[in-house]
Order: structure tokens, then sequence, then C-alpha cells
């Protein structure tokens, strides 16, 4: 009986953490954004009663503290989003007032709309804070040709600013 729960705790502590292709990205652009070689990255876990009423997911894959020695520099933010056939993973990186200072399509899965991470288009996200909205064609520039990730990509946004406002209201981040 103690064997098969060690197993278990092992395995679920395991299968934490993000795909090796995406970690490999996520490290170059935290590296990039903070100007920093070495880092740590851990989950930032939200209860999961917490977690159940927000807008966006925030499992143990998803939201990450990122510090270099004792200096907290801010939050990781990775999810996928649908586009017209398959999904896109996508990251954000906060300061730590939940700033928005970096957007970034990890992986496109589509042959059409992949003009969704250009840094032309994702800087418009640059700056934003969890008091922002994001409404696709009025403060969300639209791509022709890449209406259904635009939109997808806005609504992801738009619901992970206001799960940040939550979590910051509560004072759990």
């Amino acid at each position: 009986m103690k064997l098969s729960s060690i197993i278990i705790l092992v395995i679920s502590i395991l299968a934490f953490g993000l795909p090796k292709n995406i970690q490999k990205k996520v490290d170059s652009e935290i590296k990039k954004t903070y100007s920093v070689e070495s880092y740590s990255f851990d989950a930032k876990i939200i209860e999961s009663n917490v977690a159940k009423e927000l807008p966006s997911k925030f499992g143990a894959d998803n939201f990450f503290e990122i510090k270099k020695d004792t200096k907290f520099l801010g939050y990781a933010y990775v999810s996928k989003a649908p586009s017209k056939t398959d999904q896109f993973d996508y990251l954000v990186l906060l300061d730590p007032n939940l700033i928005i200072v970096k957007t970034k399509v990890l992986i496109y899965r589509e042959d059409y709309g992949g003009e969704i991470g250009s840094k032309r288009w994702l800087k418009q996200f640059i700056g934003k804070t969890k008091d922002d909205a994001f409404r696709y064609g009025d403060n969300i520039d639209a791509i022709s040709g890449a209406t259904i990730s635009v939109r997808s990509m806005t609504n992801a946004m738009d619901d992970l600013m206001q799960s940040l406002k939550i979590l910051s209201d509560k004072d759990l981040i």
C-alpha cells in the first residue's frame, strides 16, 4: 500500500510541467525578456476551488513565478487557444505588477492564420494590465485571413486578464 502511494505521488509530481519543446521556447523568451541567463521557474498553484471560478485555466502547468535568486521578476502564463481546426500554444510574460511585458505564439499548427504570431500584431498587448479588457475589432486589430485565431487569442488574453484581476483582488497573487 505504501509503495503504491509513493509511486502515484512521484508520477503526479513528474506529470506536471511543460513539454520539453514548449519549455525550451519559454526559456528562450524569459532569458531575452528579463535579460537573465539563469532563473527559477516554479508553478504557482491556485487552489482548485478558486481556479474553477476563473475564466482562464490555472493548472500546475499554466501559471509560473519567475525569480532570479531572491528577486521576483514576474509571472509566465502558458496555455492553448483554438484555431480553425486545431489549437496553438502561447506565452504571456508579466511583470510583478501584472503588466504584460511579452506575448508570444509558441506553436501554431495551421496552414493559415499564423500572422497572429507576428511581433507587430502581438505588441498591442504589451503594457496592458489586469484592468484592461480586449475586444476584437475595437481595441484589438483584425488580421485578414486569421479571423478565427485573432478572435481566439483576443478572447484568451481577455480571459487571462479577468482571471488575474480576480486573483489579485483576492490577494492570491
